[in-house]
């Protein structure tokens, strides 16, 4: 098997290829998304979406990827819905606390703090829990993708259960942990390694990774910053 494949896309979306080659998107919004490359217009192939909260900066291309891919949807269960009504197919719900086995995967929902919702004809709908996702690939490596959040306590129980190596964190505040709030999260996980995200797409979104690495490589944690559209395996 090869090792896992991390392709940022900008902002909070991300391709992963696992080691057994399968092809995994989260969260996606490329369209008018100013952070992604030209080259997530066109994604090709994919086995499996994941989508982490209603928010439009997550979901906007979820149904015309999912389409064009024929790829499984995972997402929260009221998200799931919503893109059934849109025409999705092929989309399974779950809430946090579930565990779904698919391609040789094992894809755990786990809860987030924030909110949930998308916004038709000037009017919000809510879309039930923000989520994160643990993911063991076919080698045993395991990556906790937290979505959106804040902070918070269990963040170690993650840690104490399933033992992610990678973590993938929002830090650009506002709307999600700031570097500072990211940093104690590395520590309450218990990971070596951390991919910033949800940063810099626009100006409220001020946190930086070197910020971030500031506060956590003097603990032995590694920040893998990536541009928009780069690949590290």
């Amino acid at each position: 098997m090869s090792k896992l494949s991390i392709t940022w896309l900008g902002h909070a979306t991300f391709l992963l290829q696992s080691p057994g080659g399968k092809k995994i998107l989260l969260d996606p919004w490329v369209t008018g998304n100013p952070a992604s490359p030209e080259s997530a217009k066109t994604l090709g192939a994919l086995d499996l979406i994941l989508i982490t909260h209603g928010h439009s900066d997550h979901t906007a291309d979820a149904v015309a990827i999912g389409r064009a891919s024929g790829a499984q949807t995972v997402a929260p269960y009221e998200v799931a819905v919503w893109l059934g009504s849109k025409g999705l197919k092929n989309v399974t719900g779950m809430n946090p606390g579930g565990t779904l086995q698919a391609l040789g995967l094992s894809i755990t929902m786990v809860p987030a703090v924030h909110s949930s919702s998308v916004e038709e004809d000037g009017k919000i709908i809510y879309l039930g829990v923000a989520t994160g996702y643990v993911i063991t690939f076919e080698n045993g490596l395991t990556i906790y993708f937290a979505g959106d959040t804040s902070i918070f306590g269990d963040m170690r129980l993650i840690g104490e259960m399933y033992h992610p190596q990678i973590a993938f964190l929002p830090i650009g505040d506002l709307y999600t942990m700031g570097p500072e709030q990211a940093a104690k999260a590395c520590e309450l996980l218990g990971v070596k390694q951390v991919v910033p995200m949800h940063y810099g797409t626009f100006p409220a979104l001020t946190g930086t990774p070197a910020r971030l690495r500031e506060l956590v490589e003097p603990k032995g944690v590694e920040v893998l910053e990536l541009k928009p559209g780069e690949t590290a395996a």
